[in-house]
């Protein structure tokens, strides 16, 4: 936890200094907003800005969000300053703690803000394998490409494979290649020199400088100009990278995540993503099941976020019905885990019983989940019968090698050829997988190379 504190306040901030230093927490101090975005701009980033409520809190506001620099704020004061609180928290600052601070309420927000949406949570066995992979490549130094649809939490277990790091100790800095417009990418990403461009008004360091030690992580990189890949696969090589404007290189040591809702391979076929940079990212490819894959997850993280906004808002704790969990497992979730903790945190908001019933599950509309799902759980049931049928006729009249063969040539095909995750997800040793593969060759199947699916190969 890296603590940027703003203010003086007669001493009271060097005590919350002193007790988050004690907390764990990394503590840099500004006197004012000049001296804050100085330092945040040459790479002393910070994970919370405790803010004195004297400081102009929505000055601050406004210039973080014009340098695009993310980063919440917490206000903090004396006890009886009721209206600079409220005036604060409507800037835009997360919470507001009174003065003299008390260690507990400190630790209490530290730990708010280093779990804040980072949780993971999982109970499915597809899950878990993923899960097992993850910490398993988590302290090498390999790149990790982390795939699957919107709203699976790939950003969480990027988080999760960074704090099983050796480079935990280090900052884990994120930049989503898609929220920023193409002609300042390169510029957050590398940094530019004071003049570089029309509104460069001071040296401003970028992501990778700033994760310099830690681990970066590029969200979204499909998304990502063909041009602006070039220079990104340099820096991945070299270690070294040129701030816009700069004559001279910057060494960085970092660990590279990317993630991506789109399919790599498809992309470098299709000449949108260079098929080099794609190899150099998917060194360790974790592919994250969709919700309705892993439908023991449901209930594990409803019941997560229904704890955890029922904390938030200030509510005594509700359990889920029994009507209510069938429905929720009954939904085919396109959004996620996403659309689910979106869904669940309203129907915390909306409950009024003892326990969260199907009245309080509603979509944004105000429409009941029960209604968008219809006659869904007959139709459920009939796919299902439909395909435990035909799944049945495809196995009827062959040989349990000749199925074991397509599974494990299937799977390989579902992890663009990475042996180790195939190996995780069928059960088997990497030893086992390879000798299986080498055989299948010698009877003339094709067999996948790591980035490769036998369709590709076709």
């Amino acid at each position: 936890m890296r603590l940027m504190i703003i203010g003086s306040l007669r001493g009271q901030l060097s005590t919350a200094t002193r007790i988050a230093m004690d907390r764990g927490a990394k503590v840099l101090h500004s006197e004012t907003i000049d001296e804050a975005m100085k330092a945040l701009r040459t790479g002393k980033g910070a994970d919370l800005l405790m803010v004195e409520v004297s400081v102009d809190i929505t000055d601050l506001v406004g210039r973080l969000e014009h340098e695009r620099i993310c980063v919440p704020i917490v206000a903090c004061g004396i006890q009886n300053d009721a209206r600079a609180a409220v005036a604060a928290i409507r800037a835009g600052a997360k919470e507001y703690i009174p003065l003299p601070p008390d260690p507990e309420l400190i630790a209490a927000v530290l730990a708010a803000v280093a779990q804040d949406g980072h949780a993971l949570v999982y109970r499915d066995d597809s899950m878990a394998s993923v899960v097992r992979l993850a910490e398993q490549i988590a302290p090498s130094e390999a790149s990790v490409l982390i795939t699957g649809e919107s709203g699976t939490g790939k950003e969480v277990l990027a988080r999760y494979v960074h704090q099983r790091s050796n480079r935990a100790d280090r900052p884990f800095i994120s930049i989503n290649c898609a929220a920023i417009p193409e002609a300042l990418l390169e510029s957050e990403l590398f940094g530019h020199e004071k003049g570089a461009f029309t509104g460069a008004v001071a040296r401003r360091v970028g992501k990778f400088e700033e994760a310099d030690g830690g681990t970066l992580l590029l969200d979204e990189i499909s998304e990502m100009d063909v041009r602006l890949q070039a220079k990104l696969l340099r820096a991945i090589q070299e270690r070294m990278i040129d701030r816009v404007g700069g004559n001279r290189p910057v060494p960085v040591n970092i660990r590279i995540i990317a993630t991506s809702n789109r399919n790599l391979a498809d992309a470098v076929r299709d000449g949108g993503f260079r098929e080099d940079l794609y190899y150099r990212l998917n060194v360790v490819n974790l592919q994250l099941p969709a919700l309705r894959e892993r439908p023991g997850d449901i209930l594990a993280l409803a019941e997560h976020f229904a704890a955890r906004y029922a904390e938030a808002n200030g509510l005594p704790p509700r359990a889920l019905s029994q009507d209510a969990r069938k429905q929720l497992t009954l939904s085919r979730w396109p959004g996620n885990v996403r659309e689910l903790e979106n869904t669940i945190h309203r129907a915390v908001l909306l409950s009024t019983g003892e326990a969260i019933d199907t009245e309080a599950l509603r979509m944004p509309d105000g429409s009941r989940l029960d209604a968008m799902i219809g006659g869904h759980e007959s139709r459920v049931v009939s796919q299902a019968a439909q395909a435990a049928e035909a799944v049945t006729r495809t196995l009827v009249g062959r040989t349990v090698a000749e199925v074991e063969r397509d599974l494990i040539l299937d799977t390989l095909d579902h992890c663009l050829g990475n042996r180790t995750h195939a190996a995780n997800i069928l059960g088997i040793s990497i030893r086992t997988l390879r000798n299986k593969l080498h055989l299948y060759s010698d009877d003339g199947f094709a067999i996948p190379a790591p980035g490769e699916t036998r369709v590709a190969m076709r």
